[in-house]
């Protein structure tokens, strides 16, 4: 395994040195520079401007800002924003990829754990009315053009009815006299939410495999996850930050659900159809010519088998979680990375649209490693021998 492991990271590096590569002649094919913001200026003259290209390295051979950008990016220094100068790329792309990160990941659970639900269900239920309806559900959400769907959601929830604000991170209003900054109090959810999930599976994977009984361990699961809840709950309630973080997570409902909407069709869809081909194999069969349960030959012979399309599939959505937050987050003026990326590709901002671009490429490639790995450990028919994936015997 850890020789699979290592050559899927040695592919992966040579695969981000090409998309690199790639990613920096694709934007110095872009005509003009950044110096071109400043031509509309009368005041700015072209001694100026010379001077700023030089401090900005823009006069150097293209073959120098090669190897220096390749240089830079494989050694962690991104370089400072043109546009938001004298900033570190670095610390913008801290400060907006984990809300990126955030939205599409609550969004891309959401919709995996009812695609899952629902596309094991139809497909047990193949022909029925609830197969029909679900289905058809499922293809509209699907093909819907994702924008138009955002802008129906916003209408409908914020304008019309007003349950949910129009777009942003937070309402300035509220904000007005906050102890803290949006992104101290972010970074707070985010450090409850992973203490929350690591209590969780401590509990999960060191408490329920000592209990023999199944009430007992539905007992115990329960005592986890609502005396985690309250314990969050109660010190949000006593720091007097509750009100900050529900303003955060009130401006995340309506992308999220528009998100959830779109993805959970093909969820639903890939699962279907994978239980329907799963169905049909021999081991099913003999289950349930041995008597079996319905429910226990659906959820431990067919679902077991057919979720592993599901999960590379999940796998694969969460490493382009970077890449396509840019229209969504355009639509509901979401500040996150996708929006970053498009402003700095926009303003001629060099520095930060690579590194936007750089963890792009680094989330792909990951993600690809995590599919290849989890398909490799939960397919029982391919087995790893000398670092390759083979058929097994």
């Amino acid at each position: 395994m850890l020789r699979f492991i290592g050559i899927r990271l040695v592919q992966a590096v040579v695969t981000l040195l090409v998309y690199m590569t790639v990613t920096y002649f694709i934007l110095q094919a872009m005509p003009g520079d950044v110096t071109v913001l400043f031509t509309q200026n009368p005041r700015i003259t072209a001694e100026v401007r010379q001077e700023l290209a030089r401090r900005l390295g823009l006069d150097q051979p293209w073959y120098l800002q090669y190897l220096n950008y390749l240089k830079n990016v494989f050694t962690g220094n991104l370089g400072v924003s043109f546009t938001q100068y004298p900033r570190p790329v670095w610390d913008i792309i801290v400060e907006r990829l984990p809300r990126t990160v955030v939205l599409f990941f609550t969004a891309n659970v959401v919709s995996f754990y009812i695609g899952f639900l629902l596309g094991r269900f139809v497909a047990w239920r193949r022909g029925s009315r609830f197969d029909y309806a679900t289905t058809a559900v499922g293809v509209t959400f699907w093909t819907a053009f994702y924008p138009l769907l955002g802008l129906i959601m916003m209408w409908l929830f914020a304008y019309s009815l007003g349950w949910l604000p129009l777009n942003q991170f937070i309402s300035p209003s509220v904000w007005r006299d906050a102890p803290l900054s949006s992104n101290d109090v972010f970074t707070l959810m985010l450090a409850n939410l992973g203490l929350f999930v690591l209590l969780l599976l401590a509990g999960h994977g060191l408490a329920l495999p000592r209990i023999g009984t199944v009430s007992g361990r539905i007992l115990t699961a329960a005592g986890l996850w609502g005396g985690g809840a309250l314990a969050s709950v109660a010190w949000w309630w006593q720091s007097g930050l509750a009100r900050y973080a529900l303003d955060i997570v009130w401006h995340m409902v309506l992308p999220v659900a528009t998100l959830s909407l779109v993805s959970f069709g093909g969820t639903m869809l890939l699962m279907r159809d994978s239980m329907l081909e799963t169905i049909r194999e021999d081991y099913v069969m003999a289950a349930r010519a041995r008597g079996l349960p319905e429910r226990t030959v659906r959820d431990r012979y067919a679902a077991r088998t057919a979720i592993l399309p599901v999960i590379t599939s999940f796998a694969l959505n969460i490493g382009f979680v970077v890449s396509g937050g840019i229209v969504t987050e355009t639509v509901f003026s979401w500040p996150g990375i996708g929006l970053t990326l498009l402003e700095a590709a926009r303003l001629y901002d060099y520095p930060l649209a690579t590194g936007a671009f750089a963890f792009t490429g680094i989330f792909v490639v990951l993600a690809h490693i995590v599919a290849d790995v989890l398909h490799a450990l939960m397919d029982p028919r391919l087995r790893i021998v000398g670092g390759e994936v083979t058929a097994a015997e």
